[in-house]
């Protein structure tokens, strides 16, 4: 099972790289278009970049219901 503080720390650190944000602003409930300023390339490099990081496949479905750090991070931790 994933350690969900290694998967949480991962998420926001790429995140805060791929949006160029503060760590501090990336928050469980922020969502990732209207707090984090994200348009539609940006959740696309987002989902492309976490595919990479934890080396698994995100379906088009699944990523279109991505629309919080949170949501993300519950989604990963159930994937892995």
């Amino acid at each position: 099972m994933a350690d969900r503080n290694d998967v949480e720390a991962r998420v926001v650190a790429l995140i805060a790289k791929e949006l160029e944000v503060s760590e501090e602003e990336v928050t469980a409930d922020a969502s990732f278009r209207v707090d984090l300023g994200a348009n539609s390339l940006d959740t696309v490099q987002l989902v492309m970049a976490f595919e990479e990081e934890f080396d698994l496949d995100i379906s088009d479905d699944d990523a279109e219901k991505l629309e919080t750090v949170g949501q993300t991070i519950e989604y990963l931790i159930g994937r892995l």
